[in-house]
């Protein structure tokens, strides 16, 4: 009988054009992809790769056969993807994404102990990044996200309002002062989102507001940044809602207009309906007065 499991060898050789890359993706190595191929095509009996200099090809019957193959790796991860859905359902787990610093907010806020109260037989599992993580590929069920939500797939419910400002630490101003405008921000030391965040909000209000400014601090993070802020370094952006509660820290600037964003409950319309998410979105619904603190300030 055909092992299926071969057939994902196959679409990650024509995907990523090497036995090399597709091991890496994979993670196995080269040796194992090249034995399943070979015995993928000892069992069909015909050549589905070449070997060229550059790299593997797929022979013409191999290019016929890809399409077959991709529609079957997209069944397998569907039906992972329900299976653990089920799991998740069966165990009470609701797993929110969400940046790092709400996490302790959320937390200290009482929320999810009343969420908890309401629904003994619920939890909520938190996926913490600044990145997005990907709802589509169920590395998560609810998103708690700001900033551009809109991809056209994913649904959801505006719960609160983004806002930042600028801040510097108390002793940075008593030793430098502060901006009075964004024209003089360029004049000042600026701790900032590094490279890989280049597509934040902040990041690209930055280079249009000031653009000649020496950045003294890059993170990866929003709690990167406060942490840079706090410590004097620079002066740098951050959400409102965590800049004001840091009595160390002064707003100098803002909020800035631009940065503005809604706060988002957000997941796929599959999970959304789904008793244990919907639970979560209607609660998360009616407290909206006592979350608004926790993400805007």
């Amino acid at each position: 009988m055909l092992d299926w499991n071969d057939l994902k060898y196959l679409v990650a050789v024509a995907r990523h054009g090497s036995t090399l890359a597709a091991g890496r993706a994979l993670e196995v190595d080269q040796s194992t992809v090249q034995r399943r191929l070979t015995a993928l095509e000892r069992h069909i009996g015909r050549a589905l790769v070449q070997r060229h200099t550059s790299g593997y090809r797929l022979t013409d019957f191999g290019t016929e056969m890809l399409e077959a193959a991709q529609q079957v790796e997209c069944a397998v991860q569907a039906f992972e993807q329900a299976l653990s859905v089920s799991r998740r359902n069966a165990a009470g787990a609701i797993r929110l994404t969400c940046p790092e610093p709400l996490v302790n907010r959320l937390t200290r806020s009482g929320l999810l102990d009343r969420f908890s109260a309401q629904h003994p037989g619920l939890h909520v599992e938190f996926v913490m990044s600044d990145k997005y993580i990907d709802l589509r590929a169920g590395d998560a069920d609810v998103a708690l996200r700001s900033g551009d939500t809109d991809d056209g797939v994913l649904v959801g419910r505006k719960v609160g309002d983004s806002l930042w400002a600028v801040y510097a630490s108390k002793n940075y101003v008593t030793r430098h002062g502060k901006p009075s405008s964004v024209e003089e921000l360029s004049g000042h030391p600026i701790v900032a989102f590094e490279e890989s965040m280049a597509a934040h909000r902040a990041s690209q209000w930055l280079r249009q507001v000031a653009p000649g400014a020496t950045v003294v601090a890059r993170n990866d993070s929003v709690l990167g940044l406060l942490l840079s802020v706090k410590a004097g370094v620079g002066i740098g952006p951050l959400p409102t809602a965590l800049g004001d509660s840091e009595a160390e820290l002064v707003r100098v600037l803002g909020p800035v207009a631009e940065l503005s964003r809604d706060w988002r409950l957000l997941a796929m319309p599959e999970i959304r309906k789904t008793a244990r998410v919907s639970a979560f979105f209607d609660f998360m619904v009616a407290e909206m007065e006592a979350l608004k603190p926790v993400i805007t300030g």
